[in-house]
């Protein structure tokens, strides 16, 4: 297999993967970033973005579901959902599946991303842009919390790394922001990264998190192709009980939404909130 068969992200100096390519679907270079689709014969599609993984066909189901039915299930009576971020649609097919929810507004910075998600990876959407419950909202999200009329029970942050564009979705003034989109007893969860190659980010987001909210955590989850073992999804809620409920308790409420998931169930759910100790070392 030849170099030029072979593409590799460039997320860390002096560490990498590689997938075999079997065509490359769109590219594209602007003065702002570099936008490669391409087919592999193991992970199906990827998506990279100034060649940093962003999703894969093959691995998506694990992070999308527990990004999604953490919050939902541990949230007693979810009914709105913001969604930041999360073009692809993965995020937004996964809440629609809980039918106790009547509205969700998602707001993406690019409308165009969701249209070539919708031709390239289809599947990930898999049609929840037509969901009558479902409010597109093409904006800057940091703007848009930091304007926002509305409330929420939930949150999800769906961002890109804190590099580029997506840093400023991980500062102090957007929690804060956010926070006032927040419903009592609301719940926030967002992307945070590889602590074991990442772990600033786990030490920045606990800090700033902590300062607005009583019960600042993490939970993970393991998605191949964010490399380098568990990845990290902040959670952040005032109801410090809603991160430590019972297996019966969560399987109860995944009983009674009816739909099956391939990763999450409520035995994953409960241990996914046990940290290991470097995670733990991070929040300081």
């Amino acid at each position: 297999m030849s170099a030029k068969n072979v593409v590799s992200e460039s997320l860390y100096d002096g560490y990498a993967q590689s997938f075999t390519v079997s065509e490359v679907l769109f590219e594209v270079k602007t003065g702002h970033q570099h936008l490669q689709i391409i087919d592999t014969p193991f992970m199906g599609r990827v998506m990279l973005l100034d060649g940093v993984v962003q999703t894969t066909e093959r691995d998506e189901f694990i992070y999308h579901e527990m990004m999604v039915h953490v919050p939902l299930f541990a949230h007693p009576a979810p009914k709105r959902v913001l969604i930041i971020g999360g073009g692809d649609g993965g995020i937004l097919r996964e809440v629609l599946r809980h039918k106790n929810v009547e509205h969700v507004t998602q707001v993406e910075i690019d409308g165009s991303v969701i249209d070539m998600c919708k031709e390239y990876f289809p599947k990930h959407s898999n049609g929840a842009f037509d969901d009558p419950r479902a409010n597109i909202v093409i904006a800057d999200g940091k703007e848009f919390v930091a304007q926002c009329q509305d409330t929420f029970d939930v949150i999800i942050s769906d961002s890109t790394d804190p590099i580029g564009p997506g840093e400023v979705l991980f500062t102090s003034d957007f929690y804060k922001d956010e926070k006032t989109c927040l419903n009592a007893g609301g719940i926030m969860v967002a992307q945070n990264g590889v602590p074991f190659m990442q772990g600033q980010e786990v030490t920045n987001t606990f800090q700033r998190l902590s300062k607005l909210y009583s019960d600042a955590s993490f939970y993970v989850a393991p998605v191949p192709t964010y490399i380098g073992g568990l990845m990290s999804l902040a959670w952040a809620t005032d109801n410090a009980e809603l991160r430590k409920q019972s297996v019966e308790q969560i399987a109860e409420r995944v009983a009674a939404a009816g739909f099956e998931t391939r990763f999450y169930n409520a035995e994953v759910h409960v241990a996914a909130f046990a940290l290991p100790n470097y995670v733990r070392a991070l929040m300081k």
